[in-house]
């Protein structure tokens, strides 16, 4: 039986449509998905939608509808760019959904009824786009301390969790564990929440409607994070007194990629609510960097917003590049430990750099060359060069590199790695000139071997970027009548003789004229 892995995103919170900067990780999470089942794992893979809380409400309100209405449109808004981007989710959760909404009301009822959950009255200063709370000595400049906007003062009666009954218990975990990737936000959490102390933290609400009920009082719904974060085991069947099939195979979660902003809530919080319920904790959470939007003057990113009129939708975008031009960017541009920036004029650079001039260029003048002097056949002579030892040398390395990137989650070095595959092989074309060996009928043979070696190394690489690229992954492999090929035998794998590539003149990636990009 194959191992197992599962992997989620964190759930897009159903306020608005998302853009560029929302998607990232779920296609982050996507490439790593498909890497893990192209090395064989048997894949479980969720995202999906959270859905409740007092700033929908507030929207539905100012939309003229109710709440459920509002966010169904925005669910399938999300769902929509997601299908668009290629996302292979096993699961898209909505935390509407029927399952959802009935293990949470037994998992609250759990916790109170062991006495982890207790009711007080809460005074403090609220973030409705945040759904905090935060003390005086928390706000920065009188602002909220997560987003800078307003907070107003807010007392209610409220349900609380003992947090510090389980800190020393997952102070012990986080120290002995490689829980939290980066190292930096590890220290981060240790450091600044959890060696000063946890403060209960606040569950329900009494002042709003749209949510979860609480069962035994009317009064309240339960707050967002024991709602929204428990998506990762009811989304398998997950309940208190009944732990679904899905559940058993599966959890504990393999890696939970989230943003670096959403730490704090998967790496304290939750953890804190599994060790409460005697639950298996998640093996990896992994809080990425953000996407940062930059303009056309200066390549400085600021974070996205309606407000400062910066937001880039990848629908749009996926119009403008493709989904494979999206997806591509998105990973190559974003480091492991620093934030990333995007603009129109950034991507189209990338673009004809590496798609267009680096990729798109190769496959099409290796297939023309190949239709052009051998009627479309590939051949192997093994007529045989110190120059294609070289070649093979380093695409084996390359190969070697990118797997070791996707298990460090450095998909950004992965990118490139694969995609030295496609340079090098450019390189060949250079230092063996096939249009000159054309012109020597005693080197037809080594014009074989030639096309034969750059053949069998671009579609190395193809299948290399299937993760990222899955799309124009399959489009090359297509071009090349290559369906054999896997992850596994990889480095071995060679062409059979007479293997046909396709007749028909196709450009992967046509170069965009910088002006059209910015009309765009």
């Amino acid at each position: 039986m194959n191992e197992k892995y599962y992997i989620t995103t964190a759930i897009v919170y159903t306020s608005g449509k998302p853009h560029i900067g929302n998607v990232y990780d779920v296609v982050l999470a996507d490439s790593i998905a498909r890497f893990k089942r192209e090395q064989g794992y048997d894949v479980f893979f969720m995202t999906g939608t959270d859905e409740h809380g007092e700033k929908i409400e507030k929207k539905a309100a100012e939309a003229g509808i109710d709440p459920k209405s509002y966010v169904d449109n925005i669910a399938g808004e999300v769902k929509k760019i997601y299908d668009k981007l290629n996302i292979s989710y096993n699961r898209f959760i909505r935390t509407t959904d029927e399952d959802h909404v009935k293990s949470c009301q037994h998992i609250f009822k759990r916790l109170y009824d062991n006495g982890d959950i207790y009711k007080d009255e809460y005074e403090g200063w609220y973030c409705t786009p945040c759904e905090s709370f935060f003390t005086d000595s928390q706000l920065v400049d009188g602002k909220c301390p997560d987003c800078g906007r307003e907070v107003y003062k807010a007392k209610e009666e409220a349900y609380f969790f003992k947090m510090s009954k389980y800190a020393d218990k997952l102070i012990e975990y986080i120290k002995n564990n490689d829980f939290i990737k980066p190292v930096s936000r590890k220290n981060e959490m240790i450091n600044n929440f959890l060696l000063p102390g946890l403060k209960d933290l606040c569950v329900s609400r009494s002042t709003f409607k749209w949510g979860i009920p609480v069962t035994f009082d009317e009064k309240h719904v339960i707050y967002v994070w024991l709602d929204a974060l428990n998506n990762y085991i009811t989304g398998l069947g997950y309940d208190v007194d009944e732990k679904g099939e899905l559940y058993k195979k599966y959890w504990p979660a393999d890696l939970h990629v989230i943003g670096k902003d959403i730490v704090r809530f998967h790496t304290i919080y939750w953890p804190i609510f599994l060790m409460a319920l005697g639950e298996p904790l998640p093996k990896q959470v992994f809080g990425h960097p953000w996407l940062l939007s930059a303009s056309e003057e200066s390549e400085d990113g600021t974070k996205m917003s309606k407000s400062r009129g910066n937001v880039l939708y990848p629908d749009e975008l996926c119009e403008m590049y493709g989904v494979d031009g999206v997806r591509f960017y998105l990973l190559h541009e974003m480091p492991y430990d620093n934030d990333g920036v995007v603009s129109t004029k950034l991507i189209t650079e990338r673009y004809n750099t590496d798609l267009a001039n680096v990729l798109g260029n190769l496959v099409s003048r290796t297939v023309a060359m190949i239709n052009k002097y051998h009627s479309g056949e590939i051949i192997n002579k093994n007529v045989k060069s110190d120059v294609d030892q070289d070649l093979y040398k380093s695409v084996n390395e390359s190969i070697d590199k990118t797997i070791k990137s996707m298990d460090d989650l450095k998909l950004q070095d992965a990118v490139d790695s694969a995609f030295d595959i496609f340079r090098r092989c450019n390189k060949y074309i250079d230092e063996t000139e096939p249009w000159a060996l054309a012109k020597d009928e005693a080197k037809a043979d080594r014009l074989k071997t030639v096309l034969y070696n750059l053949s069998v190394n671009i579609v190395k690489g193809a299948k290399l970027i299937y993760s990222f690229m899955p799309e124009t992954s399959e489009k090359i492999l297509q071009m090349f009548s290559v369906n054999d090929i896997t992850l596994n035998n990889l480095k071995e794998y060679a062409i059979k003789d007479n293997t046909m590539v396709t007749k028909e003149k196709e450009n992967l990636f046509v170069r965009i004229e910088t002006k059209t990009a910015e009309k765009g």
